[in-house]
């Protein structure tokens, strides 16, 4: 597994980070309760099964239920060797909070604290602002509290997950944000635009979403009636590559080859999902002609690209 650096905070992280969400919640397709998520112990040996293969980057969030404490769990006595990432509580970016920052700093010290019990350990190498707004990525507040965090060791660096409609260009603009978590895939490519801007400020990105919530794995292949144009884009896609690359490895690696990439966020909750991205990058990248093919296959409407929305109706 291959390091790449994570933007100018001197940090090197595996070209795949380890997504503990499905480890603490019921998230994805088919991922109705508890009962079809992995028990404890299994995913605890999960865990320490990816950073014995070379996965060294893991992502989790106080939100996603027990992964903190699943994470302390399995490095407690091996923390050095992990570059861990958790984001701060959705309530840091409500507006009324950002105007007042004794309030602000008690509740992203509380939360800090927590995580950092749960996790076994007295620091995060990248504390994330989760679900980012205009106005918390401007927030002098905010940013000065975060820089207090860092002078005390308690993280190594801070950055903020954005989302497609304009976020990502405001954290750039605003040169406090060392690393970006941005949501990209190969039929929704928005946020490629700020690719090149990131790369010129020394900004770290992150891609999550990258398999679509599974649509772009085999998954996918069953998708409901009303998203027939979905189902059909996502055919022509896979018709596309040659024979014995599956779309979840093409997606990852269309991925991972666009310029200013520093990791590719997966969700794992499988041993053989662990095995798929351990073989994905080593093997041979994807051909100029397939990536060609498949810059000229963005999705023609990425507005409808809504999960949430297509949760709502039941189309998950």
């Amino acid at each position: 597994m291959r390091l790449r650096p994570l933007g100018n905070t001197g940090i090197l992280v595996s070209e795949i980070s380890f997504g503990c969400v499905e480890l603490g919640i019921p998230y994805g397709i088919g991922v109705k309760n508890a009962a079809d998520m992995l028990p404890e112990a299994d995913a605890i040996r999960l865990l320490q099964g990816a950073l014995d293969q070379g996965l060294n980057f893991f992502d989790t969030a106080p939100a996603y239920g027990t992964s903190e404490s699943l994470l302390g769990q399995a490095f407690a006595d091996r923390r050095e060797q992990a570059v861990i990432c958790t984001k701060a509580p959705h309530a840091a970016a409500d507006p009324e909070m950002l105007e007042q920052p004794d309030q602000l700093r008690q509740l992203l010290t509380e939360a800090l604290t927590d995580s950092l019990r749960k996790l076994r350990t007295d620091y995060v190498d990248l504390y994330m602002l989760h679900r980012a707004t205009d106005g918390a990525l401007r927030s002098p507040a905010l940013v000065g509290i975060l820089r207090e965090f860092q002078e005390k060791g308690m993280i190594r660096a801070f950055g903020a997950s954005t989302y497609p409609g304009g976020t990502t260009g405001t954290a750039l603009a605003t040169g406090d944000w060392a690393v970006l978590q941005i949501a990209i895939h190969a039929m929704d490519r928005r946020e490629e635009r700020y690719l090149q801007a990131a790369i010129e400020a020394g900004v770290g990105i992150v891609a999550r979403s990258v398999l679509f919530k599974g649509i772009l794995t085999d998954r996918g292949r069953h998708m409901h009636p009303a998203l027939a144009a979905v189902a059909a884009h996502r055919q022509r896609l896979l018709d596309t590559l040659p024979s014995g690359v599956g779309l979840a490895r093409a997606a990852t690696q269309y991925i991972l080859g666009l310029p200013g990439i520093s990791s590719v966020l997966l969700g794992i909750d499988r041993v053989e999902y662990l095995q798929q991205a351990v073989a994905t990058t080593a093997a041979a990248p994807m051909s100029s002609g397939t990536r060609h093919a498949w810059d000229a296959l963005p999705y023609p409407d990425p507005d409808f690209l809504d999960l949430p929305a297509w949760d709502r109706k039941g189309w998950l």
